[in-house]
């Protein structure tokens, strides 16, 4: 069952959407202000979102471009109000893929919903594997033996990093000014602070690590 979340202020027609999702085999999470739909969004990573574009508080318009700024994919649907400038110029600025003016009548919305969602599953992701890790670069998830591995967003970069560059000989100053850049992190130290975190994570034994090989008197190499 696939979990769409609605974030509107809308009380009524909040309701009205769930109980329309929810008739067909959709499950529903209801939200009423941006800040909360935001913190539910990331927590769930639902199938799709749809978000009412303007709401006091922390706006439709600034929920879509945090989503996106925190590299979710999910597909999202605007609902805007009649008067509402909403163009292809402003859904790509915020990230959003569709939007419906208010009011619409269920199947419209129906369609739309069930249009997006062929879209985003059609749309293979892109898993990268190396021992028993996977990396879907498009959700910007981590598992290890298929359990989810929580990494910050510097560890993450890191391992990416390594893995768009198998088998190649790092030096600190690669790595470095590619993944944190010289002015934001000017000490090769934190490389290796990194290297140590990922190797605690995702190694099947970190002292005798498989895949972040240390290069003495070079840097690392990453073998998948």
């Amino acid at each position: 069952m696939q979990t769409i979340l609605v974030i509107d202020d809308d009380e009524n027609l909040r309701d009205t959407i769930g109980i329309m999702l929810e008739k067909e085999g959709f499950k529903a999470v209801l939200i009423g202000d941006g800040k909360t739909g935001l913190q539910e969004a990331l927590a769930l990573k639902p199938g799709l979102i749809l978000v009412d574009l303007r709401m006091p508080g922390l706006t439709g318009v600034e929920v879509c471009k945090r989503l996106r700024a925190a590299g979710m994919q999910t597909p999202l649907i605007v609902l805007s109000a009649v008067g509402d400038e909403v163009d292809k110029v402003l859904l790509l600025e915020i990230g959003a893929d569709d939007y419906i003016v208010k009011p619409f009548g269920t199947r419209e919305l129906l369609a739309r919903i069930r249009a997006l969602l062929r879209r985003a599953s059609a749309e293979s992701h892109q898993v990268l594997a190396f021992g028993d890790v996977e990396v879907d670069l498009d959700r910007r998830v981590v598992a290890k033996a298929g359990v989810e591995v929580r990494m910050t967003r510097a560890e993450y970069n890191l391992l990416t990093f390594f893995l768009q560059n198998p088998d190649r000989p790092l030096t600190r100053d690669m790595i470095l000014n590619s993944v944190w850049g010289y002015e934001s992190f000017p000490n090769t130290r934190t490389v290796d602070a990194h290297v140590v975190r990922l190797r605690q994570k995702l190694e099947p034994d970190q002292n005798a690590p498989r895949h972040f090989i240390t290069l003495h008197g070079v840097g690392y190499r990453f073998l998948p």
